[in-house]
């Protein structure tokens, strides 16, 4: 079997979506890529989480071709393709309809920055993309969203702010692997529920000031973090 144990996480990733209550039915859908291969494993499209296994994960090339799988690839395959292309440090693409996230993403609204529980992961608010056309919609709908996406970090650095909110559908998020960006899945939609609670409590809370915003980002990220233990 290709891939065996990117397989293997990348299917661990789409039932962490389901234990966290991330994911309906067959709603989302998480992949991994092999950068050394130029090749991704995602989960196939429509099969229910509790019959997959890792031999279902779809093989594809970056093309979107198939490689090895007797299934057909998650229908969004073509923008988990977009993201690797665009961005390198990708290794793993989760897509969900959690509901405070995508509550966000359907008001089009990005996901201030309030507190610190989103700054240790988010450096700076979670934006939200523009609308598709109805020509974008109508032709490559999945590869235009994954242009939207990459579009809208062009001045944004997604290794810092790994998740977006496609607008009018639902988040994307990203890590170093799969199970890093279903991690970051199950975080952001913490911090949405979060925003959404602190905007009822007080409508004209606004973000914490940058300097305490990086404080707690840099803390856990780049060459100066000490949160945690150090790595042998």
């Amino acid at each position: 079997m290709l891939l065996k144990s990117l397989r293997e996480e990348v299917l661990e990733a789409n039932l962490e979506l389901v234990r966290r209550g991330l994911v309906l039915y067959t709603f989302g859908n998480a992949s991994g890529i092999s950068r050394k291969d130029g090749l991704i494993a995602i989960k196939p499209s429509g099969v229910p989480y509790e019959t997959m296994s890792a031999e279902h994960m779809v093989i594809t090339n970056l093309d979107g071709g198939i490689v090895e799988g007797d299934l057909r690839p998650s229908s969004d395959l073509a923008t988990h393709l977009e993201i690797y292309r665009q961005f390198p440090n990708v290794g793993g693409v989760a897509h969900t309809h959690s509901e405070f996230a995508t509550s966000w993403a359907q008001a089009r609204r990005p996901i201030p920055c309030f507190g610190t529980t989103h700054a240790d992961y988010f450096h700076g608010e979670v934006p939200v993309t523009s609308p598709l056309t109805a020509e974008q919609i109508a032709t490559d709908y999945e590869k235009n969203t994954g242009i939207a996406i990459c579009r809208h970090f062009a001045n944004l650095d997604p290794d810092a702010v790994p998740a977006v909110l496609v607008a009018g559908h639902g988040p994307f998020c990203w890590g170093p692997n799969t199970t890093a960006a279903a991690h970051n899945a199950v975080i952001l939609e913490t911090v949405a529920r979060m925003a959404y609670y602190v905007l009822t409590i007080a409508s004209d809370a606004q973000p914490i000031p940058s300097d305490l915003r990086d404080k707690h980002f840099f803390r856990k990220h780049g060459v100066n973090a000490y949160y945690g233990q150090e790595k042998s």
